[in-house]
């Protein structure tokens, strides 16, 4: 019997500012979701304690090798403010 595959699509490559952009949007959203789970941590019961405490740690795992990257990548917090500005330049665009 014989298998077929379907063909792979090539992936658009990224650029470096593309690749930055992408590993600073998702510091923030890592932030913003340890923010809520501090949130929710605060007001857990009995069980749910423990489950908050695990996601808490993993999350913040996951902050401490994005942030090591994003060192790594020489992104700066230069960087980080005018990306800013540009994300608020473009939702007021939207608006």
């Amino acid at each position: 019997m014989r298998e077929e595959y379907s063909k792979e699509k090539k992936i658009k490559e990224k650029t470096e500012e593309e690749k930055k952009k992408e590993l600073i949007y998702t510091i923030v959203k890592v932030r913003n979701e340890l923010k809520i789970l501090n949130t929710n941590y605060d007001y857990a019961e009995s069980d749910m304690i423990d489950y908050y405490l695990y996601l808490l740690k993993a999350n913040q795992s996951k902050l401490d090798c994005l942030i090591k990257s994003a060192k790594q990548k020489g992104i700066s917090m230069d960087w980080l403010e005018s990306l800013k500005a540009e994300i608020y330049l473009q939702d007021d665009q939207v608006s």
